[in-house]
């Protein structure tokens, strides 16, 4: 079981700005390379408070690049469907080259309303887009005069540089949340999966995941790496429970408050791409920090008690690995920093 570091900035501005909060989490991202830690990700997002800090992954990934040696760096997740694939894969290559080959490029279909808008994408395109768009990544990465035409973009004879350090390409990642579709489609191309169980059942989490596994190897066999699945939940530690749990509540509901505002367009948006999506910010404002709590949506506790919520989370998805949530809720950074190294010093050394 692998251990890392998930990231995706949810702060208000006048709580808390941005160079504070890239001076503290490239911190986390020293201490997790110190300690041994296997990935640190970070998301795309635009225009609101959830994400809305990090329009470019590729860009923070360069500066933990400089920082660290050993940990890999993980897109969690680019948005295919707002670039072109020609400067996605010179970009992806250039930090692939900056860390020697330390980058997982993950993507993500992207679902919130208003960055659509922004950028003038119809949201009913998106999973053409994101397939089309990363299918062509892949080709530019391997292939040398690349031609495409498809309805989004078209090039000929285009030959990408740099080449990416690792061959035949960086690992390719796919976030999937709800649609069956995407779990297979993720499976059958050969990918890995990211998931974040946050409205999501674990048990209907599986379901979904056990889907790719099958679609891996009904495609795949035996031959490659095999699937893997990564999971991004909360992660706090603190001496105690009853500690953790007052630290921990106020920033879970400031997430969730983040959260459900970013998502308020989807209470009079409908779209073919997205069934199930309509009216999700009810979902995310019915949350309360102790029922993302208990349903093992986030980890909170003194060291002991994380270590069996952990057991309990692994029994449930069978992960490869799990991606530990630190920055949520504008968390101070000492706060954040405490937390972490409990986790290292206190959790890791008892986990199976």
């Amino acid at each position: 079981m692998l251990h890392g570091l998930s990231l995706l900035p949810d702060c208000r501005p006048a709580r808390r700005g941005a160079a504070e909060y890239f001076h503290d989490v490239l911190n986390l991202a020293r201490i997790a390379d110190s300690a041994g830690l296997s990935h640190v990700k970070i998301t795309e997002h635009y225009l609101t408070p959830y994400g809305g800090y990090c329009p470019s992954p590729l860009a923070f990934l360069s500066a933990v690049a400089a920082r660290t040696t050993r940990i890999r760096l993980l897109t969690g997740c680019l948005l295919p469907v707002f670039h072109h694939p020609v400067r996605l894969a010179a970009e992806t290559a250039m930090v692939d080259a900056l860390s020697g080959g330390r980058l997982d490029v993950g993507f993500a279909r992207a679902y919130l309303p208003q960055e659509f808008e922004a950028f003038g994408i119809p949201m009913d395109e998106s999973r053409d887009r994101y397939e089309k768009t990363i299918e062509a990544v892949v080709r530019l990465w391997t292939g040398t005069d690349v031609t495409e035409d498809t309805p989004f973009f078209s090039y000929r004879r285009a030959t990408s540089l740099p080449r990416p350090v690792q061959r035949p390409h960086p690992p390719v990642w796919g976030a999937a949340v709800r649609s069956r579709q995407s779990f297979a489609w993720l499976g059958e191309q050969g990918y890995r999966l990211l998931v974040t169980p946050a409205l999501t059942p674990l048990a209907g989490m599986r379901d979904n995941i056990d889907l790719y596994r099958e679609a891996y190897r009904a495609r795949h066999g035996t031959d490659g790496p095999g699937p893997f699945v990564a999971a991004s939940l909360p992660l706090l530690v603190a001496d105690d429970d009853r500690t953790a749990r007052a630290t921990a509540d106020p920033l879970l509901a400031e997430y969730l408050d983040v959260w459900a505002e970013a998502t308020a367009p989807w209470q009079t948006t409908a779209s073919r791409d997205y069934p199930g999506y309509t009216g999700m910010s009810r979902a995310i404002r019915a949350m309360t920090p102790q029922r993302f709590r208990e349903t093992g949506s986030a980890v909170v506790g003194g060291p002991a008690s994380v270590a069996e919520q952990i057991a309990a989370v692994t029994e449930a998805l069978a992960p490869d690995c799990l991606l530990w949530q630190t920055d949520y809720g504008a968390v101070p950074g000492d706060v954040a920093e405490r937390s972490l190294r409990l986790f290292v010093d206190k959790v890791l050394p008892s986990l199976p």
